[in-house]
């Protein structure tokens, strides 16, 4: 049986959009969760409303793989970029490691699914 991106796809709309519009509602949790303190609600409410738009780019991949599957290249690049950033980040103390748990869930667990579908793409293309 071979892998179903779309399946993916629309977990990452339904994930991303709850993720993000919950973040930029109620920061609260997302605050408590990360170890950060109020101070960091508006960058919290960023993240979430970036997270949110990108939720809007996969329905669009799931509804037209073919037309918009060059928008997963952007969603890689942003995903690897928060990877490193937290990273970068949580060694510099500037972000405690618990904020790891926030990284593996929006980036990491993504990253099989979007790279199977890329690679399958591109071996497709020869």
């Amino acid at each position: 049986m071979p892998f179903n991106h779309r399946r993916w796809f629309v977990a990452a709309v339904v994930y991303n959009l709850t993720w993000g519009l919950s973040v930029v509602v109620y920061p609260r949790w997302f605050l408590w969760f990360a170890g950060l303190d109020a101070s960091a609600a508006p960058l919290a409410q960023g993240i979430g409303m970036m997270v949110a738009v990108y939720g809007y780019g996969y329905y669009l991949v799931a509804r037209e793989p073919d037309r918009y599957h060059d928008y997963i290249w952007i969603a890689l690049a942003g995903k690897t970029c928060g990877a490193i950033g937290f990273v970068v980040c949580a060694s510099a103390g500037t972000l405690p490691w618990r904020f790891g748990a926030q990284t593996a869930m929006n980036d990491l667990v993504w990253f099989p699914a979007f790279w199977s579908f890329v690679l399958q793409r591109a071996r497709a293309r020869g």
